[in-house]
């Protein structure tokens, strides 16, 4: 109940009101919109379209997670407590690690701040249009959700095998590769293959600005109202989603 009242504000800013989609008039509207999309097409022409646009999302896709990744994975290091010799013991230049791990953290939280769909709006205006804009775009706003999770990732595991090899002498990179990547892989990998999902669908949803893929041919088929290349689209969105958690699964179960 407490829970209700507090978010009745809420709804009522957001101006939600679900009744509004079960009036007569309503129902008919989004039936015939629904109707529309009956059966997929399956013109070879269209498909050899749908083929290269799928094949172009996921390589925006996947080019855009690997920026991402090689941004995320120092940064987050840094921002993480969980391998700072300054934690130790007490040193002179302990202000350093806490001035690195908040220059780190202020860094992240500026690359995840503004929209992939943004930045994909300045790209598409100073590369043109086509898929290097979406991969800058989801190069910059993954690397800081990425290296934020992979932080806080390392930080909540069990740091004591790695706090045990940093005491007695250890590397950092050996700390993490003995003391806390072998209880927090699983995490990262999953969280990865999730954050890769999440870049397909924002590849999609950036096409509609230009950069190509799926998005831009869901736009051209919307704007033509063929609903049956708008199903065929949705389709295949779709299986590729399934790619992604069986393939997380997988990752899993190799992992473990």
């Amino acid at each position: 109940m407490l829970g209700l009242v507090l978010l009745w504000p809420v709804l009522q800013l957001s101006e939600f009101r679900p009744s509004a989609l079960f009036q007569p008039g309503n129902l008919s509207v989004m039936g015939g919109f629904l109707a529309g999309f009956l059966p997929p097409s399956t013109d070879p022409e269209f498909l050899r379209l749908l083929g290269r646009a799928t094949l172009e999302t996921l390589a925006m896709a996947t080019a855009g997670m690997a920026i991402a990744f090689v941004i995320a994975a120092p940064l987050g290091l840094a921002m993480s407590r969980a391998l700072s010799v300054s934690r130790l013991g007490p040193g002179a230049l302990r202000w350093r690690g806490s001035l690195l791990r908040t220059a780190a953290r202020t860094l992240l939280m500026v690359l995840r701040a503004v929209p992939e769909v943004v930045w994909a709006l300045l790209f598409v205006r100073a590369l043109g249009l086509g898929p290097a804009a979406g991969v800058l775009a989801l190069a910059i706003t993954y690397g800081g959700m990425l290296g934020k999770v992979y932080g806080e990732i390392l930080e909540s595991t069990d740091t004591r095998p790695a706090r045990a090899l940093l005491e007695a002498g250890s590397g950092r990179l050996a700390a993490l590769c003995y003391g806390l990547l072998p209880g927090a892989a699983q995490e990262l990998a999953s969280y990865t293959v999730y954050r890769w999902e999440c870049a397909v669908r924002a590849s999609v949803v950036m096409g509609f600005v230009g950069a190509g893929g799926l998005g831009q041919l869901m736009d051209q088929s919307m704007k033509m109202l063929n609903g049956g290349e708008a199903s065929s689209i949705l389709l295949t969105f779709l299986l590729l989603v399934f790619v992604a958690d069986g393939l997380s699964a997988l990752l899993r179960r190799w992992l473990a």
